[in-house]
């Protein structure tokens, strides 16, 4: 426990929200639209950060439709997934249309986060009861009387304190408010990794493609377009890694050039594995979101897959749900437990859903690397034709629509 003589201020808020990412950002900016109180802590100084998903699905667009703030995020550079398509050596295979969705946004939205999160932020700013501190490391909870009464964090000139009846957990798959709870996730995923790393342009590169997905002899290779660099992600089994790196880097080349032979010219800008981000695949969730005082949301209470990319998307639809939920308790001083098990239990049996279905896909990714020769297809209930729809809608929408209330 800190010395108390060290803490260099005091801070009084009604919502405590720990972390800038997209679910602590909206749901920062949701509850001071409302004129609650809020202070947003954040552990580095600004939002930027390498590797990080970009892709704004459609209910997530909405959302943004609904603030205000569809257009202006259009405005900047950007560009748009209308398919999830799988190139194979029998050919493509279309996983998922986001064109069918009735919707202004029929396609993901691929933004780098850190615009996007600045536009939020900018838009909270506007209102007087929203408080940012970059740069918070927040190491304690306040804990009184078996409830959280707010946090700890060291900052500018010290330990600084903020108090308030509700702290929300938003800070990602390796939450230090999770740990600090004593919270324990459930594994869910099937073991694989990723490889990110980005390569150079061309002049004769077609612009605007979005995401590419290519599978081949038991390797999948993502290929995600940024405008003015390729990010690119190479799925290998989870403990391959140290193997990879002892055959070589020429062995990465290699895979990459039989993957998507139009890199063959640039493959040799890969020089270093310090140019690569390894990211383990892992979804997971708690059991239990919340204790008095203290609930968590987005990848603090489940991490998701990569697959899909629908990690942002939840997270601000916990977001939305969150502030449905807790605006009156909080606006009225009336915040009780249950309020704050009503935002798991909303929440929970989509994730459940979203994860099984990720799960399915890895599956299928994990079974083409075990055996080259195994095709790589669908669940089977999602080859109906009448059922076509699915795979779109569930990765754009969710199980069901979360719309705000308030």
């Amino acid at each position: 426990m800190t010395d108390r003589h060290e803490i260099v201020d005091v801070q009084e808020t009604t919502c405590c929200i720990v972390g800038g990412g997209p679910a602590g950002v909206v749901l920062g900016l949701l509850l001071a639209r409302q004129g609650i109180p809020v202070t947003l802590l954040e552990l580095h100084q600004d939002f930027d950060r390498e590797f990080r998903g970009d892709t704004i699905h459609p209910s997530t667009m909405e959302l943004m439709d609904r603030l205000g703030l569809a257009d202006r995020l259009l405005e900047l550079p950007h560009s748009k997934i209308h398919e999830l398509t799988f190139k194979t050596p029998t050919g493509s295979l279309k996983a998922a249309d986001f064109s069918r969705l009735k919707t202004r946004f029929p396609y993901i939205t691929l933004l780098p986060q850190v615009k996007f999160l600045e536009t939020i932020a900018a838009e909270a700013k506007k209102y007087p009861d929203f408080k940012l501190i970059m740069g918070a490391n927040v190491q304690e909870l306040i804990a009184e009387k078996g409830m959280i009464r707010g946090v700890r964090y060291r900052g500018k000139g010290g330990w600084h304190e903020v108090r308030s009846p509700l702290t929300i957990g938003a800070d990602g798959r390796f939450s230090r408010l999770r740990q600090l709870a004593g919270f324990e996730p459930i594994k869910t995923s099937p073991p694989m990794d990723v490889l990110w790393f980005r390569l150079p342009r061309s002049p004769q590169d077609p612009k605007g493609k979005g995401l590419d997905g290519r599978i081949r002899d038991g390797h999948l290779l993502a290929i995600i377009d940024r405008l003015d660099y390729w990010q690119l992600g190479y799925v290998i089994l989870k403990g391959s890694y140290q193997k990879l790196r002892a055959d070589g880097i020429e062995t990465l080349q290699r895979a990459i050039v039989d993957l998507a032979p139009e890199f063959r010219d640039r493959v040799h800008h890969l020089k270093d594995w310090s140019e690569m981000a390894f990211l383990s695949v892992e979804s997971n969730r708690l059991p239990q979101w919340y204790r008095d005082g203290l609930l968590l949301i987005g990848d603090a209470a489940h991490t998701m897959s990569p697959v899909g990319g629908v990690g942002i998307n939840y997270a601000v639809q916990d977001a939305i749900v969150a502030a449905n939920i807790l605006s009156e308790p909080l606006k009225n001083g009336s915040l009780h437990l249950w309020d704050l098990a009503e935002v798991q239990r909303q929440r929970e049996w989509p994730i459940k859903a979203i994860q099984a279905f990720q799960n399915q896909i890895q599956q299928q990714i994990i079974a083409r690397a075990l055996d080259g020769d195994k095709p790589f297809t669908l669940p089977g209930f999602l080859r109906l034709p009448i059922l076509r729809d699915i795979p779109g809608r569930l990765i754009g929408f969710g199980i069901w629509p979360v719309k705000l209330k308030c």
